[in-house]
């Protein structure tokens, strides 16, 4: 069990535990195994969240990373409301650093995402609200700022095992030109980048900050500029 003080690394009992939570996922599997979800997920994630949060303001002194549930850690639980899936609880452990005064999903940032037998790393906006959405646009097709992010959307797809995503829609969007050397990008709801894939070795010791600090990094380009041109 990692100190809530000290990263040490997720352990061995992690993975398991998302693994038979996939084989059990109903309430009463998960009230018989809380205290190796609190001890095996929720300390070693909040001593990460700690140790990163710390590593990345190295580079951006305003990132968010604050440990606790609803902020940093993504809940468990699902909201079944409005789902055909009755399965009361997230196979994973979602992870986010973000910049701005916007509420979490608002802003630009960083993601951690374990879902055995997989580890994703990346970052950028998965999701853009309307006007966040205009303001890509718009940014996407300026003379200066469109030809920086053509950059760096080229250079992230050249780095190995990484991907960029975020393309959605099917259509230019009206009042933008079909010809415009961006268009492609037009077709975002979201802009990100990363990597997945078999859990690292890492994942088990304090390396899984600098592994994921090297990562993000690689991101940063888009990361400074969807602040500055999307906000």
């Amino acid at each position: 069990m990692a100190s809530e003080s000290e990263f040490r690394g997720f352990s061995k009992k992690t993975v398991d535990f998302f693994r038979n939570l996939k084989r059990h996922n109903d309430r009463a599997w998960f009230a018989a195994h809380r205290d190796i979800y609190e001890a095996e997920v929720m300390a070693p994630a909040r001593a990460f969240i700690t140790a990163m949060g710390a590593r990345l303001r190295t580079i951006i002194p305003k990132i968010v990373a604050i440990p606790k549930v609803n902020k940093s850690i993504f809940r468990i639980a699902r909201d079944t409301r409005f789902s055909l899936d009755p399965s009361p609880y997230k196979t994973n452990l979602g992870l986010y650093f973000w910049e701005g005064t916007g509420g979490r999903m608002e802003g630009a940032g960083f993601y951690f995402h374990l879902e055995p037998p997989d580890l994703m790393v990346g970052g950028g906006m998965y999701m853009f609200s309307d006007k966040a959405l205009l303001r890509f646009r718009r940014s996407a097709v300026d003379k200066k700022l469109g030809k920086e992010l053509a950059a760096i959307v080229a250079d992230l797809a050249a780095v190995p095992g990484f991907e960029v995503g975020g393309q959605h829609y099917k259509r230019i969007p009206a009042g933008f030109d079909p010809a415009h050397p961006n268009a492609p990008l037009l077709l975002h709801n979201g802009i990100y980048a990363g990597i997945e894939g078999p859990i690292p070795a890492e994942f088990y010791s304090p390396a899984l900050v600098k592994y994921c600090f090297e990562k993000f990094r690689t991101i940063l380009p888009l990361h400074r500029w969807l602040v500055k041109a999307v906000g």
